[in-house]
C-alpha cells in the first residue's frame, strides 16, 4: 500500500495516521491506534473496538506493508443494526487529534481514510454499513442517520455501506433538497432510498474477502448560499465516485466534524443478519485538513 492511499490529494495543511510508515508526507503526525489520541467520543458500551495483531492478508501488493495493530469488529451469529436484540460491530466518533480536531471547526475541505480487511469466508447477505465522514450543526451531527428524516439540513453523514457480493458504495444523508437529489442521481448506479438517504455508485467497486483495502473520502463544503460542495471517494489510490454541486449545509455554523467509525450488518430486518459469527478489521486511521 502506497501511502498515498492514505492521502490521494496534491496539497494540505496537516493530517494525521496511524499507519506505521516513516517519510515522505510532510505534516503528517503520527498518532497511536488509541482512544484518546484519536480524539474518539460517544462510543457504544456495549460494543468494544479492542486493538488486536490482524490475521496476515491473502495477498499483499508489491511494496505494502500490512497492518500490524488494527480495530477488530465482531459481528455475532444473528446480529443486526445497533437497536437490535443481539449486537455486532462497533459505533463511535472520531475527530483525531486535539490539534486537528480543532482546525476541523474551521475548515472547508477534508479527508478521511482507514484501510479494512474482511475475513476469508465473510458472507455478505445483503449489506451492512462501514465508516465515512459526518458533520453538521452542532449536536445535530450526530443524529443523521438511522432513516432521520427532521433537520435533515443541520447534518450530513456519508458513511460507506458493503451490499450482496460485496458491492461498495457511498451510503448518504445529506440535505433534502432537489439541487442534491438531481446530483447524487447523475452518478451512475446510484439510487434514491425511501427513508434511508442516497445508495450512490452502488457496485462501483467491490470490497474483496482477505485482503486489505484502503478508502479514502474528501469532503468539501458549500458556501452558503451556493451548491458547490463535493463528495469523492478513493479506493486504493483510485478515484471511484466524484460528486460536484452539492448544498452539504445551510448554516455557516455547519461543519466536518470527522469520521462516524460505525459497522454493523443491516438494514433492520432479520434477512440482514449477520449468518454466522465474522470479523473485519481497520487500520490505518488517518485524516488530513485540505482547507
Amino acid at each position: 500500500m502506497s501511502p498515498s492511499w492514505l492521502f490521494p490529494i496534491a496539497q494540505y495543511e496537516q493530517g494525521f495516521t496511524t499507519a506505521g510508515w516513516e517519510g515522505g508526507f510532510q505534516n503528517i503526525t503520527h498518532v497511536p491506534l488509541a482512544d484518546k489520541p484519536l480524539g474518539v467520543h460517544k462510543s457504544g458500551g456495549q460494543l468494544p473496538h479492542n486493538v488486536v495483531f490482524p490475521p496476515p492478508p491473502l495477498a499483499v501488493a508489491d511494496g505494502e506493508t500490512p497492518p500490524q495493530l488494527a480495530w477488530e469488529s465482531f459481528f455475532p451469529q444473528g446480529s443486526i443494526n445497533p437497536a437490535g436484540d443481539i449486537k455486532g460491530g462497533f459505533g463511535f466518533y472520531v475527530t483525531g487529534p486535539p490539534g486537528f480536531a480543532a482546525r476541523l471547526e474551521t475548515a472547508t475541505e477534508a479527508l478521511f481514510s482507514y484501510k479494512v480487511m474482511f475475513e476469508d469466508g465473510f458472507e455478505w447477505v445483503k449489506g451492512g454499513k462501514l465508516p465515512g465522514a459526518f458533520g453538521g450543526v452542532g449536536d445535530a451531527s450526530y443524529r443523521c442517520s438511522g432513516g432521520r428524516q427532521d433537520d435533515r439540513c443541520k447534518c450530513f453523514s456519508l458513511r460507506l455501506m458493503w451490499r450482496a457480493n460485496g458491492r461498495g458504495e457511498i451510503y448518504s444523508y445529506i440535505p433534502l433538497n432537489q439541487t442534491n437529489e438531481d446530483r447524487m442521481l447523475e452518478i451512475p448506479l446510484s439510487h434514491k432510498n425511501p427513508d434511508f438517504g442516497f445508495s450512490v455508485g452502488r457496485g462501483a467497486f467491490s470490497f474483496p474477502k482477505g485482503v486489505w483495502t484502503t478508502v479514502a473520502e474528501r469532503v468539501k463544503l458549500n458556501t452558503i448560499g451556493q451548491a458547490d460542495g463535493e463528495v469523492e471517494l478513493w479506493i486504493n489510490g483510485t478515484s471511484i465516485i466524484t460528486v460536484k454541486g452539492l448544498i452539504l449545509r445551510e448554516d455557516a455554523t455547519s461543519h466536518i466534524k470527522g469520521a462516524h467509525f460505525q459497522t454493523f450488518f443491516g438494514g433492520k430486518s432479520s434477512d440482514w443478519a449477520a449468518p454466522k459469527d465474522l470479523r473485519a478489521w481497520f487500520a490505518d486511521i488517518s485524516g488530513a485538513i485540505i482547507h
